[in-house]
C-alpha cells in the first residue's frame, strides 16, 4: 500500500485524493487533500450538484482525530456554489458536516463518548469545550433524522414531562411504545408546545395514532382530543395509583393532626412514622412493619379504611382488563361510601377519567417506559452536571435514546 494512502486510511478519509502530508510549526500533522471530482461543486446543504460561485476564504483546516501523540488536521480548498434551494453556500466536502469545523469521524467519536461519558471525560480526551460538544451532537443527530423517519410507522405513542433544570424547566417527551425509542422533544411543558409536535407530525399521520399514553393532565389530553380525535388515550396506572397513594397521606395527616389537637402525644408520634408502613406494598413490609400495620388496623379504623381503598385500587391493574374494569366499579362505589373526603374526592376523578383508565387495562398500555426514558433523561443531566441549554440537552437525549448515536469510528 502506498504511503499517501495509508494516511488516508488512518484519518477515515473517504471519497478523496491525499495530496501532501507535513508536521506544521507546532507538531500537528497536516494532511492536504482534495474530493474526488464526482463529490465536487456540492450544496454543502442538501448535496445536490450545482454552479461554482467563487473560491470562498480560500483554503481551511479540518480537526481529525490524533495520529499517536500528535494532533491531525485535515486542509483543502473550500469552494462555494449557488445551490437553486439554498444560495450561497460553501461547497460540500466528504470528509465532514456542513458547518463543521472537525472531520466527520471526530464528531462520531465526540458523539459516541458524550452518549456513554462525562462531560469532562469528553472534553479532556478530545480537547475542545462542552458547548462545542453540544453542537456537534446537534449535527450529528440532524444527520441521522435525514436518513430514517421516526414518525413514519407510528401508532402507539407515550408522552410525558421531565424536568430538567429547577425553576420549572420541563422538557416535553414523546416516546413510541413500540420501538421504546425517544422520538421527539421539547423545552415547555404545555398546549403550545405539544402542539408543535403534532404540526411536525402532519394530518395524515396524526390519523394514524390509535393509543395514547399519559398521566391525566390536561394540556396533554386536551391537544390529543384536537388533533387525534381517533386515538384512544390511556390514563398511565402509575398515576392513578399515586392518587390513592396521595389520597391516603392525606388522610393520614388529617388523623395526626387530630391526635395533636386532642393531645394524643403517642398516637400523633406513631401516626407520622407510619408514613412508610402504609405507604409500602404488603408483599415487601418487614415483620416489625406487618406488626405496625396490625396496630393501625386495631386502633385507628379511617387511616386503615383509606389503606384497604389504596391496596384495591393497585390491585386492579395487577387483574386482567375484564376483571380490573368490575373492580375498578366496585372501587369507585367503595370510595365514594367512605365517607373520607380525600377517597371521595379521589372517586370523582377517577369516574372523570374511568374512560382511559378502561382504555389503558384493555390495550394493556402504561407510562413506564415513558418514565424510564425519563429516569435515563435525568441521568444524562447529572451526568453533564447540568445544562444551560434546553436544545444541548435535548439534542443530547435524542442522541443517546433516539437511536442515532453513531458507533464509534472504525467500529461500525
Amino acid at each position: 500500500m502506498r504511503p499517501i494512502r495509508v494516511w488516508a486510511m488512518l484519518l477515515g478519509i473517504a471519497k478523496a485524493v491525499v495530496e501532501a502530508v507535513e508536521v506544521d510549526d507546532q507538531g500537528a500533522v497536516v494532511v492536504s487533500v482534495r474530493p474526488r471530482r464526482s463529490e465536487r461543486n456540492r450544496c454543502g446543504r442538501c448535496r445536490r450538484r450545482a454552479p461554482s460561485y467563487d473560491a470562498g476564504e480560500g483554503r481551511r483546516r479540518w480537526r481529525a482525530l490524533d495520529v499517536g501523540l500528535s494532533s491531525a488536521y485535515i486542509e483543502a480548498e473550500a469552494p462555494r456554489v449557488k445551490c437553486p434551494t439554498h444560495g450561497v453556500v460553501v461547497a460540500a466536502v466528504p470528509w465532514a458536516r456542513h458547518d463543521a469545523r472537525f472531520t466527520r469521524t471526530f464528531e462520531d467519536q465526540v458523539a459516541w463518548l458524550a452518549a456513554n461519558t462525562s462531560k469532562s471525560a469528553v472534553a479532556q480526551l478530545m480537547l475542545v469545550t462542552w458547548r462545542t460538544v453540544g453542537g456537534i451532537v446537534r449535527r450529528v443527530v440532524a444527520e441521522a433524522r435525514t436518513r430514517t423517519d421516526p414518525f413514519a410507522t407510528l401508532r402507539r405513542i407515550g408522552i410525558d414531562e421531565v424536568s430538567w433544570r429547577k425553576g420549572k424547566k420541563y422538557l416535553t417527551v414523546v416516546l413510541d411504545h413500540d420501538t421504546g425509542r425517544l422520538i421527539w422533544a421539547a423545552a415547555g411543558a404545555d398546549e403550545k408546545t405539544l402542539e408543535a409536535f403534532f404540526d411536525l407530525l402532519g394530518e395524515e399521520r396524526c390519523a394514524q395514532i390509535l393509543l395514547v399514553s399519559a398521566d391525566g393532565a390536561s394540556w396533554i389530553s386536551n391537544v390529543v382530543r384536537r388533533r387525534c380525535p381517533q386515538a384512544h388515550q390511556c390514563t398511565d396506572p402509575f398515576h392513578v395509583v399515586q392518587w390513592a397513594t396521595d389520597a391516603l397521606d392525606e388522610v393520614r395527616r388529617e388523623v395526626w393532626n387530630a391526635a395533636r389537637r386532642n393531645k394524643q402525644v403517642a398516637l400523633a408520634k406513631s401516626l407520622k412514622g407510619a408514613r412508610w408502613v402504609l405507604w409500602r406494598n404488603p408483599e415487601n413490609l418487614t415483620e416489625r412493619q406487618t406488626a405496625r400495620l396490625e396496630e393501625i388496623a386495631q386502633t385507628n379504623q379511617p387511616l386503615y379504611l383509606a389503606y384497604l381503598l389504596k391496596e384495591q385500587l393497585r390491585l386492579v391493574f395487577q387483574l386482567p382488563a375484564d376483571e380490573a374494569i368490575a373492580l375498578l366499579g366496585n372501587w369507585v362505589t367503595w370510595a365514594q361510601a367512605s365517607g373520607l373526603e380525600p377517597f371521595v374526592k379521589l372517586a370523582a376523578t377517577i369516574v372523570t377519567y374511568q374512560q382511559r383508565i378502561e382504555a389503558g387495562l384493555l390495550h394493556g398500555l402504561s407510562n413506564a417506559r415513558v418514565e424510564s426514558l425519563n429516569t435515563k433523561i435525568r441521568l444524562i443531566i447529572r451526568r453533564g452536571f447540568g445544562f444551560h441549554d434546553a436544545k444541548a440537552i435535548t439534542a443530547l437525549a435524542m442522541l443517546s435514546l433516539g437511536g442515532f448515536c453513531p458507533p464509534l469510528p472504525g467500529r461500525a
